[in-house]
């Protein structure tokens, strides 16, 4: 996904706290937005479940830690995990050159339950205009 690829983010789902979705399939690639990883500041450490690991929507499954505060991570959906960035726990720092581009996990879902979320419109206005 590229960065400045409006198209791209309005294709997306969102979640009250501010992550990204998109939904292959019945795979869900989670991240975090660029305004949770602004108000976040530097990350320094990311904690994500385990491969094989169930997650429960609306439930704390990980932690992002920056140099200002710790954010925990919520599942946006219920599934199993089937996939983590590598790259991001090495290097938490991607996230903030590219919070768009850094997904954190993959979660094996039923499509369906994404209807629930929010759309790009309803997300932008919940940040007061920031994406």
């Amino acid at each position: 996904m590229t960065e400045d690829n409006t198209a791209d983010l309005a294709a997306l789902k969102y979640t009250e706290e501010h992550e990204w979705i998109a939904l292959s399939g019945d795979v869900a690639t989670v991240g975090i937005t660029d305004y949770a990883a602004d108000q976040l500041g530097d990350i320094v450490y990311v904690d994500l479940p385990a491969v094989g690991a169930t997650v429960t929507a609306g439930e704390v499954c990980g932690e992002i830690e920056s140099t200002k505060s710790v954010g925990e991570l919520y599942a946006p959906l219920t599934g199993e995990v089937v996939e983590v960035n590598a790259d991001v726990v090495d290097d938490p720092a991607l996230v903030n050159g590219d919070a768009f581009g850094a997904w954190l996990v993959k979660i094996q879902v039923d499509p369906a339950d994404a209807d629930a979320l929010l759309d790009r419109d309803a997300y932008v206005a919940l940040t007061g205009g920031e994406e």
